[in-house]
């Protein structure tokens, strides 16, 4: 109980940081949100008016989740400021185990980042795709897997950088390239076979397809329905375990 309070703590510490930065948030927002429109209103019209109409609301999703990443960043550097402000020693040498810290970061960054994932799902219905309860909580579900995974690699990476300017560098160098093939914005279905197997094996192509099913977009049909959720929620359990693992290093100093 002592570990969940103070992960609870620690969590609402996280959540008072993010609301006193305001710009952090709109800038989460914005910035996916003018990729998507300038994206769509490029494409949508050369396809045709159905299919270009199928090719904006999917790509919602994927919108949705570079949301999320930019939050995910956001969250997750929080650690190096902790650690160049002194907190993040008191932290580490009080009884909460390191799981529980990570755990701390997690929830309160997946809030915030659901918060916004949310405001850009709500999109759909101006382009006909009615949200149904079903639909919302899929869709909820793969925003917390996408969540939890970018956090706890995130965390990961921050404990082994000691710049911000170094770990956004190190976030961008892995992030967007697994953002970019993992069908966010093209139907990986229609991919060459070598693009088509990189966006296979990329865990975030599965989240992506987990939101897309639960909202009756187009997905990757050849899978059965049980492989995008396995995928999608194994990525985040491990990723918490690795942040925990690489932030249980000794040979790294707080």
């Amino acid at each position: 109980m002592s570990a969940l309070r103070a992960s609870i703590a620690l969590g609402n510490r996280e959540l008072i940081r993010i609301t006193r930065q305001p710009s952090r948030i709109i800038a989460s927002i914005a910035t996916p949100l003018l990729i998507w429109a300038f994206i769509a209103a490029g494409f949508s019209k050369a396809m045709g008016e159905q299919s270009g109409q199928t090719f904006t609301a999917s790509m919602i999703p994927g919108i949705a989740s570079l949301t999320v990443m930019f939050s995910s960043i956001f969250a997750s550097i929080s650690l190096i400021q902790d650690r160049h402000e002194g907190f993040l020693r008191a932290a580490l040498l009080s009884p909460t185990p390191r799981l529980w810290i990570v755990l701390s970061k997690a929830w309160s960054g997946t809030l915030i980042a659901l918060v916004q994932g949310l405001i850009i799902l709500a999109v759909l219905p101006i382009l006909g795709i009615p949200l149904t309860p079903t639909g919302i909580l899929g869709a909820i579900a793969g925003l917390v897997c996408v969540s939890v995974s970018l956090i706890g690699l995130g965390l990961a990476l921050a404990w082994l950088v000691d710049s911000s300017q170094g770990f956004h560098g190190v976030m961008n160098t892995i992030l967007m390239p697994l953002w970019i093939t993992s069908g966010a914005v093209f139907p990986v279905t229609n991919a060459s076979p070598w693009l088509k197997a990189i966006a296979y094996a990329n865990p975030l192509t599965w989240i992506h397809d987990t939101m897309r099913r639960s909202l009756d977009l187009p997905s990757i049909d050849s899978a059965p329905t049980w492989l995008p959720w396995t995928i999608s929620i194994t990525t985040a359990v491990l990723m918490v375990l690795f942040a925990t693992l690489v932030m249980s290093a000794k040979n790294k100093r707080p």
